[in-house]
């Protein structure tokens, strides 16, 4: 089971510009619907776009944005994004939540002996894992971790092993 974070972000974005531009014009059509003076006056905005040409400043520099706009929606709307639920090996279609992964990677590397505070990052082929120790010499502690991750790792069997990379780091250093 791969599932891949909703494109929520820019269909949000693109949805309220469009309904504040329709709004908008709305507001602007009822207005000389009933004979007030509206917000938006239709021939100060034809006269400004008639007297544009299309060399000038303003015209290039709006049609550059959109352009670059639109880009940047549709690779965020192509591009996959980080999995929010990594595959799991066997005959069943499981995963798990990149949260619970996590949290259960760094309970493995704080239960060894000598470790006082763990922090995970998780990439796509790799396990960061930052060890806090209150002892003066960490010989042999980073193994300890790697150990207990790739212990923990192989009773999750992930379809996609990870490495482990662990770094130490004392609280108190030796005199």
């Amino acid at each position: 089971m791969k599932r891949r974070p909703r494109r929520s972000t820019p269909a949000t974005l693109t949805a309220v510009v469009l309904l504040a531009a329709c709004a908008v014009v709305a507001v602007v059509a009822i207005q000389t619907i009933l004979g007030e003076t509206p917000w938006l006056s239709y021939k100060t905005a034809a006269d400004a776009l008639h007297g544009a040409r299309w060399n000038d400043l303003i015209p290039a520099l709006a049609g550059g944005g959109a352009v670059l706009l639109g880009v940047v929606l549709l690779l965020t709307a192509f591009l996959p994004g980080r999995l929010t639920v990594l595959p799991l090996e066997g005959e069943l279609d499981s995963g798990a939540s990149r949260r619970s992964y996590r949290s259960t990677l760094r309970t493995a590397a704080s239960t060894v002996d000598g470790v006082s505070g763990a922090k995970l990052k998780l990439k796509r082929r790799k396990v960061f894992a930052k060890v806090t120790t209150g002892r003066t010499t960490t010989d042999g502690l980073a193994d300890a971790v790697r150990a207990a991750i790739e212990h923990r790792l192989d009773q999750i069997t992930p379809a996609l092993r990870p490495t482990v990379k662990v770094k130490v780091h004392a609280a108190r250093s030796a005199s």
